[in-house]
């Protein structure tokens, strides 16, 4: 059983019979002498989707749930339901929407290195590679000398994502972008 300090984004645990996956953790120290660090963590339910908040002390224990996690590709999408693809047994996986929300922004066609958890052979999350690949569909034209300054302009990509990229940054240009903040990285 691990410690609530030692929880991370992407962790599935079990608390009051109801199995939860781990979205942001929030770390809090507070400033009077004796008082112990606090950790508010925030859930998403499984495999329904839903959210819940919890704030633990370092030293609370949460049951850990035994998974099995099989790499997937992304194939397509269907209304509200997401179809990913093993890529050992290429058996079929199928999600509902509201359980992958936060991971939405960054599905795009073909993904791999997406690595889906399974409990008892059912497919409950996805878990999303740190980086993502995407290409920028629409933006701004930028300044022609605007690499010296740390200004940014919104871009769209191919899938619909918006995000703050920099003014040297061109329509068709490929870049990476971190799944976890959703932030601009670097060109690819």
């Amino acid at each position: 059983m691990p410690k609530a300090s030692e929880l991370k984004r992407g962790h599935v645990v079990e608390l009051n019979g109801h199995v939860y996956v781990v979205q942001h953790v929030d770390v809090r120290n507070p400033t009077s002498r004796g008082a112990s660090t606090l950790y508010k963590v925030r859930f998403n339910l499984l495999p329904e989707g839903g959210k819940h908040e919890v704030t633990f002390t370092g030293d609370d224990l949460v049951k850990n749930v035994s998974l099995e996690r099989r790499k997937v590709s992304y194939l397509y999408r269907e209304d509200d339901l997401f179809t990913f693809m093993d890529t050992e047994d290429y058996s079929q996986y199928y999600l509902n929407g509201s359980s992958i929300e936060s991971q939405l922004p960054f599905l795009s066609d073909g993904l791999e290195g997406i690595v889906a958890l399974l409990i008892e052979g059912e497919i409950v999350t996805v878990e999303l590679p740190a980086t993502v690949i995407m290409e920028v569909a629409e933006c701004v034209p930028g300044m022609q000398a605007a690499s010296a300054t740390g200004r940014t302009k919104p871009a769209i990509m191919t899938n619909g994502l918006e995000l703050q990229v920099p003014e040297y940054i061109k329509q068709g240009e490929k870049i990476k972008i971190n799944t976890e903040t959703g932030k601009f990285m670097t060109r690819a």
